[in-house]
C-alpha cells in the first residue's frame, strides 16, 4: 500500500508541476490536454470567484471545485492554513479576511507551485502570507497553532485520507476548524478507475463516497460536521468518451457512477 500511495503522490506531483510550469495536462482544470473544444473547457465552478474580495487572476489555474473561504469564517487576527494552496488562490483571498494582524500559510507538495504562489506574493506585495513546502499527512505546521484550515479541490488526491485529517486536527488550536471544498463520490467507485493512476492525478478518482468521506472526518476527531454546499459535477461528454472504454461508459451510466462538489465544515473540541 505504501508504495502504491507514494505512487500516486509521484504522479499527481508531475501533473501539478506541469501545470505551474504552464505546461497543458489532463486535469481538472480549463483547456486541460492537447485538444481544445468547448467539451474539454472544464471548469467545475466557472466565475463563482468573480468579485471575491482579494481575488488575484495570476493564482487562479482553474483548479478550485468551491470557495471554502465563503464559509470559513475567518476573522482579523486569525492564522488560516490552505493545504494544496497551489498559486495561491485561496491564501491571497484569505489574506484580504485576516487583515495585517492576521498570517495565513499555504502548503503544497510541488516546488514548482511553492515558487509560482511565492513569486506571485512578492510581485503583489504580500508581507502576511507564507508558503511552505510539505505533504498534507506530514504537515511543516506546529500543533494547535491553526485558527482556521481551508483547502480547495486537493483532499481528494490524498492518498491516506484519514492521516490528512488527523493532521488537520493536529495543527488546529482547540475550538479551531476546517472548511474544505473537495470532490467525493456517489458510491464506491469501480476498480477500473482506482487503478488508473493518470486518472487519479486527474482529481475524480481519487474521490471516496460521501457517507465515508464524513465518517473519516469523524474518526479523526471532529465533531458538529455539517455540509455547507454540495452539487453534482458534470464531466464533458468528450473528456467521458477519450477517458474511458466503451464498456466502462456503460457500467457508469448504468451504476449512476458521478462524483460531486462539496463544502464541508467541522470543529476541534475545546476551548479557544
Amino acid at each position: 500500500m505504501s508504495e502504491t500511495n507514494d505512487k500516486l503522490r509521484e504522479a499527481v506531483r508531475q501533473k501539478y508541476a506541469e501545470l505551474a510550469d504552464g505546461r497543458d495536462t489532463d486535469c481538472c482544470r480549463p483547456n486541460c490536454g492537447e485538444r481544445k473544444s468547448e467539451d474539454n473547457n472544464f471548469n467545475m465552478i466557472g466565475d463563482t470567484y468573480a468579485g471575491v474580495s482579494g481575488y488575484m487572476a495570476d493564482a487562479d489555474l482553474g483548479l478550485s471545485c468551491g470557495v471554502p473561504v465563503e464559509y470559513a469564517g475567518i476573522q482579523p487576527g486569525h492564522t488560516v492554513l490552505d493545504l494544496g494552496s497551489g498559486a495561491g488562490l485561496d491564501v491571497f483571498v484569505a489574506r484580504k479576511a485576516v487583515g495585517e494582524g492576521g498570517l495565513v500559510i499555504g502548503v503544497d507538495m510541488t516546488p514548482e507551485m511553492i515558487a509560482k504562489a511565492r513569486q506571485n506574493a512578492s510581485a503583489s506585495g504580500f508581507d502576511n502570507v507564507q508558503f511552505r513546502l510539505g505533504e498534507i499527512e506530514h504537515l511543516p505546521i506546529e500543533t494547535a497553532s491553526i485558527d482556521v484550515v481551508i483547502s480547495n479541490c486537493v483532499l481528494n488526491l490524498v492518498p491516506d485520507k484519514l492521516s490528512a485529517f488527523k493532521e488537520i486536527f493536529r495543527v488546529l488550536k482547540p475550538g479551531g476548524h476546517f472548511c474544505i471544498s473537495d470532490i467525493v463520490s456517489s458510491q464506491e467507485l469501480p476498480d477500473w478507475v482506482e487503478g488508473i493512476v493518470e486518472a487519479y492525478a486527474g482529481c475524480i478518482s481519487g474521490a471516496v463516497p460521501r457517507e465515508i468521506y464524513l465518517k473519516l472526518i469523524r474518526e479523526a476527531g471532529f465533531f458538529d460536521t455539517s455540509i455547507e454546499s454540495e452539487r453534482r459535477i458534470e464531466v464533458p461528454a468528450e473528456l467521458v468518451a477519450r477517458s474511458l472504454t466503451a464498456e466502462q461508459q456503460i457500467e457508469a451510466r448504468d451504476k449512476n457512477l458521478h462524483v460531486l462538489s462539496v463544502t464541508v465544515t467541522a470543529v476541534k473540541p475545546g476551548v479557544p
